[in-house]
């Protein structure tokens, strides 16, 4: 059975020439939401293409996919997608700091390969980058993001005893970062605790004494595309209390669920900056609107 995709679902919608009409809309519309668009991002898209297909006085069905196309890279690039890594200086001293990002979201969405995959992606233009291995409240997550981070050739800063507080790792791994020349200083953050109140004081403690040091160039929220609206729904306390700069679509599919990108952008008004796809360790890439428009719509 193949997998179904917008670009396959509208081109059978608009492969002909017949006139433009009611079921075009609601075939349109359909396809959409199918798209993990989501029903207000499909309804209000659907609008905007009506109105510039009445207003162009165009008839021809095939001739929609061009408008969608247009409509899809404008409302991506409302919002800057620039991955902020510029290095800042410090006041007292003169010198260059590292630029601190912070990687957060909930456990399961691929945040661990996804800091694997910035590191690489950062090291690839010769940048040293330091890891802060400051999940420790999984077991496992120090030795994966450790492996991960070896991978990408970065520097990785673990926990010195079991347990350690995350925001201890954290400021040793940004002090590490200073000392070594570090370009960028990558933290993991933990995804669980067991309260949605202590994940996010966690946070807070975690940018407090981080920005002792240096400040907070990016807080990055990893979130998994293939749960769509469900995801966006779970990852909501980020948003709403960890001072969100962007967002990494991990597990992103452009020709099924690559509509959640228009519907996350819209929901939220932050930005994607970063996309990852596939399972190697360069599967990841800048996120460009046209390229991307292109690759929903065909």
């Amino acid at each position: 059975m193949s997998k179904w995709s917008l670009r396959g679902s509208l081109r059978n919608l608009f492969q002909g020439t017949r006139p433009i009409d009611e079921s075009s809309w609601e075939g349109l519309e359909d396809s959409l939401i199918l798209g993990d668009f989501g029903a207000e991002a499909s309804e209000s898209i659907v609008e905007a293409v009506r109105s510039n297909v009445e207003r162009l006085a165009i008839a021809d069905e095939r001739e929609l996919r061009n408008v969608l196309r247009d409509e899809l890279a404008e409302r991506l690039s409302a919002n800057d997608p620039t991955l902020r890594l510029t290095r800042p200086q410090d006041a007292a001293t003169g010198r260059l700091l590292p630029a601190v990002v912070l990687v957060v979201g909930v456990n399961g969405v691929g945040k661990t390969t996804t800091i694997g995959k910035l590191a690489r992606f950062i090291t690839r233009a010769d940048r040293r980058v330091v890891i802060g291995a400051a999940d420790t409240f999984r077991a496992a997550a120090v030795e994966q993001v450790a492996t991960w981070g070896q991978r990408a050739g970065a520097e990785v800063v673990r926990p010195q005893q079991q347990g350690q507080d995350p925001a201890s790792v954290a400021y040793q791994a940004v002090q590490h970062g200073i000392d070594v020349d570090a370009d960028v200083v990558i933290i993991d953050t933990a995804g669980r605790l067991q309260t949605k109140a202590g994940l996010m004081d966690e946070l807070t403690k975690i940018r407090r004494v981080v920005e002792k040091l240096a400040p907070i160039a990016e807080v990055l929220l990893v979130l998994d595309a293939t749960t769509g609206q469900n995801g966006l729904s779970q990852a909501q306390a980020f948003i709403d209390h960890a001072g969100v700069t962007g967002i990494v679509l991990s597990k992103i599919d452009g020709s099924a669920k690559g509509g959640f990108v228009v519907g996350v952008q819209q929901a939220t008004g932050i930005s994607v900056k970063l996309i990852g796809f596939g399972e190697g360790i360069d599967d990841i890439a800048a996120f460009n609107a046209n390229t991307f428009a292109a690759e929903l719509v065909g």
